[in-house]
């Protein structure tokens, strides 16, 4: 399928022009790791903290009311998004390194005993990894890795072998940061299942990009962020089974998420209020539900598809520069990483850079994955709904200038 007949230049246009983040002459290749912000979104972000502004869930005032009724409708359109069945399904949280280490504390304290072990893949973001590495050295549990596949995929086939009734939570990234491979998530969710544990799936790179749906995944627990969905920073979600929910204990206590306090004892609210103390951010629910109507009138599919044909128009264009090396399948999901030999990324960026190119140089909060590429860091270009051909050609340009600089 071609570029125009996924998105037709008009529309693209048209697209990119929602965005007062991008003017014309840059390219912004960084989407993987927060994406610009639609003016819809901007304006309801406005409207919220301007003349709707109030606190939600303690004002009898109207504003308040109204507020509040905003507020959990965000609640019920970011469950809705992910093929949830009840919006207090759903905790909202600073976002998916938050909702981890919600499970990775108020879980794990329920359910992780000594000599229990939690499987993890060899691509997995540090925020998928320092958490449970906190959880194990708490609970006496241990840590085991799954490998790659030689295109870069979590081998689910390695996984399957490793599996022991000793596992008790298995965590993978639905789409990796670094190297845009999709996960099969349902044999994933089945391969746990079959050996009694539990499986957390981080989506931050998944739900902008596809259709995600917890109940066909058949996972226990479901993290995203809503920076990555062209929402605000600061607000995130956390999906979890409800019955999970109900027997975790509370994250953190105070405000909102009681339900009656004496210096006698404190019980708790039900959930999701019991995992929400505190005063929420309020408008950051409100800008995310915005993010969701834009991205949906759109249609998740119709940019994974967009997203899709750039990747393979971007690692095309590189493939025929010799001194450069493609990380990932072929088919990855709006993210490509690369090197070129005896270039440092950071220099590949600033270079970029001078040309107008946005682009992430590093290790992408991914070191142990650094070491299974044999590289320090790499160079990642990563697409949004808003990305276009003429900004894979100024990447092809660029990362052409980059070689004839360095020889």
């Amino acid at each position: 399928m071609t570029m125009a007949a996924i998105l037709p230049s008009e529309a693209r246009l048209a697209v990119r022009n929602e965005f007062p983040g991008l003017p014309p002459g840059w390219s912004y290749l960084d989407s993987a790791a927060t994406a610009q912000k639609p003016q819809s979104v901007i304006d309801a972000v406005a409207r919220a903290y301007g003349p709707d502004y109030a606190t939600v869930h303690r004002g009898v005032y109207k504003r308040s009311a109204d507020m509040t009724l905003a507020y959990e409708a965000a609640r019920a359109r970011a469950a809705r998004f992910i093929g949830a069945q009840t919006a207090d399904e759903v905790v909202f949280v600073r976002g998916a390194t938050e909702g981890i280490n919600l499970v990775a504390t108020c879980w794990a304290a329920e359910n992780l005993r000594a000599g229990d072990r939690i499987l993890l893949s060899a691509l997995e973001h540090h925020s998928n990894i320092v958490p449970w590495q906190m959880a194990a050295a708490r609970m006496g549990a241990q840590i085991d890795v799954v490998p790659l596949t030689p295109d870069h995929r979590i081998d689910l086939d390695a996984m399957a072998a490793m599996m022991t009734p000793a596992h008790k939570l298995v965590a993978l990234a639905h789409v990796s940061n670094v190297l845009g491979s999709v996960l099969d998530a349902r044999r994933a969710a089945d391969i746990a299942h079959s050996a009694g544990a539990k499986i957390l799936l981080d989506g931050c790179q998944a739900v902008p990009r596809m259709t995600v749906d917890v109940a066909a995944l058949d996972c226990d627990f479901y993290v995203y962020s809503g920076h990555k969905l062209y929402g605000p920073t600061g607000i995130g979600v956390l999906w979890a089974r409800r019955e999970l929910l109900a027997a975790m204990p509370p994250w953190q206590g105070g405000g909102s998420m009681i339900d009656k306090v004496s210096f006698a004892g404190t019980s708790y609210a039900p959930p999701p209020q019991r995992f929400e103390a505190g005063t929420p951010h309020i408008v950051g629910a409100v800008g995310l539900a915005a993010a969701i109507n834009w991205v949906e009138a759109i249609g998740v599919e119709r940019i994974h598809a967009h997203e899709a044909a750039l990747v393979a128009q971007a690692r095309a264009a590189l493939s025929h520069i010799n001194s450069v090396t493609l990380f990932g399948p072929e088919d990855s999901a709006g993210i490509i990483s690369f090197a070129i030999n005896g270039v440092h990324p950071h220099d590949i960026g600033t270079i970029l850079d001078e040309g107008g190119v946005a682009i992430r140089a590093g290790h992408h909060c991914a070191q142990p994955l650094m070491g299974v590429l044999g590289v320090e860091a790499t160079a990642r270009a990563s697409f949004g709904a808003y990305s276009t051909p003429d900004d894979v050609a100024a990447l092809s340009k660029g990362i052409e200038r980059v070689a004839r600089i360095f020889g």
